[in-house]
């Protein structure tokens, strides 16, 4: 499924129009990187302050029902928001992104940390201060609580990785031609290592002032 999904976006127009508006309109890259970083944010700024109100490490004195009303529809704004921009660079390198185990690993992830902040709103929407109705509900809110920071903080850093995997796995085990990659911009560590020197390496030792040498 997933060769057969990779294989269609790398062939289809809509890979083509997504290189021809990152390349051809002004500022399109870092805007829309700014837009998912701010995104991200807002993220942050929302779900995982809700997470440390349930945990007891912040705003203790707030009302986390209240909370969870006023600040979990930013969260659905801002992963809108990140899932319109990140799809431009996917879409723009589908290989890159399929074939990358920590793409896999950050959309993993946000799937289960999305459904987990998905759970907390519905409830408390269904049921305002359903959370905090027994000493049952709440253990169970902290433990959803816990989990959620570290798959955030799993989110967050597979974001970040996703540039870098090739220090982790180099090529990537793309059943396709290694011609159909050309595209790919990185070179692996192995590569890098069998490229012919053209001239001599040669070893300058500075000379010690006090030696004369």
């Amino acid at each position: 499924m997933r060769d057969f999904l990779a294989q269609a976006l790398q062939e289809s127009p809509t890979r083509d129009l997504m290189v021809y508006l990152l390349g051809n309109v002004p500022g399109l890259p870092p805007i829309a990187q700014s837009v998912h970083i701010m995104g991200i944010a807002a993220v942050v700024g929302s779900i995982v302050m809700v997470d440390l109100r349930f945990l007891g490490l912040a705003l203790r004195n707030q009302n986390v029902s209240e909370m969870i009303r006023r600040l979990l529809p930013w969260t659905w704004y801002a992963l809108a928001a990140n899932l319109a921009t990140g799809l431009i660079f996917v879409l723009a390198r589908p290989l890159r992104y399929f074939y990358n185990p920590v793409a896999t690993f950050k959309f993993s992830v946000l799937l289960l940390a999305a459904a987990l902040a998905f759970v907390v709103y519905r409830m408390n929407r269904r049921e305002h201060g359903y959370w905090e109705q027994s000493a049952d509900r709440l253990l169970v809110a902290r433990v959803i609580a816990g989990v959620s920071l570290l798959l955030w903080i799993g989110v967050m850093l597979g974001g970040r990785w996703i540039a870098y995997s090739e220090y982790i796995t180099d090529p990537f085990p793309v059943p396709f031609a290694w011609e159909e990659l050309q595209a790919y911009p990185s070179m692996g560590a192995r590569q890098i290592c069998e490229m012919p020197l053209k001239r001599p390496l040669r070893l300058v030792v500075p000379r010690n002032p006090r030696s004369g040498r």
